[in-house]
């Protein structure tokens, strides 16, 4: 009895890692960009977090729009804002799709992209650059339970912009935390099972 219990909880398992990613689903929860806190002399801080929410309009595949706020600075330099608002689109890859398989058993690879208005100010009157943000990126979730995700991802950020700076680039490395919510449909189905 006890071989055929854990045999059942590990294909539930299995079949849950990818029910969250199913049509009609939501993802909400957001990214940490960075967090950096110098120790010497002169060293300064650096923080970036991106709420977002996405909508699953096919199995694998979220959209939806994101905010990003963001501050660094030190003792000795004025202090730099960085914010943004846009969309975003995630897709999933499927365990066995193109040759991919998952990392872990409970995780999935993703690719993501984004598009929207944001750029840098710098609380001195400095170098400043608004203009179109682009990022896209690979990344991988871990699903610690059910419905809740643990990202990381390495995206290639631009702003195309305007003002003193024009043309900004960087590759940042995002953890983030990501929450699943079954559409109603996913929760009648849940329930009669």
């Amino acid at each position: 009895m006890k071989k055929l219990l854990i045999t059942g909880a590990f294909a539930l398992l299995g079949i849950t890692a990818s029910a969250q990613l199913q049509q009609g689903n939501w993802m909400v929860g957001g990214e940490l960009a960075a967090a950096n806190f110098g120790l010497n002399k002169g060293a300064g801080y650096n923080f970036e977090v991106t709420p977002q929410a996405a909508f699953f309009v096919q199995d694998n595949w979220a959209v939806g729009p994101y905010v990003r706020l963001g501050f660094s600075g030190a003792k000795s330099s004025p202090t730099t804002f960085t914010y943004g608002v846009g969309a975003l689109s995630r897709y999933y890859l499927s365990p066995g799709q193109e040759g991919v398989d998952s990392l872990l058993k409970h995780g999935r690879w993703f690719v993501e992209g984004n598009a929207g208005i944001g750029g840098t100010t710098i609380s001195n009157g400095g170098a400043s650059a608004n203009g179109l943000d682009l990022g896209i990126g690979p990344g991988y979730t871990y699903f610690v339970t059910q419905n809740i995700g643990l990202d990381a991802s390495l995206k290639l950020n631009g702003n195309l912009g305007f003002g003193n700076k024009g043309t900004t680039s960087n590759i940042g490395f995002r953890l983030g935390l990501n929450i699943f919510l079954p559409s109603s449909k996913a929760m009648k189905n849940m329930k009669s099972e």
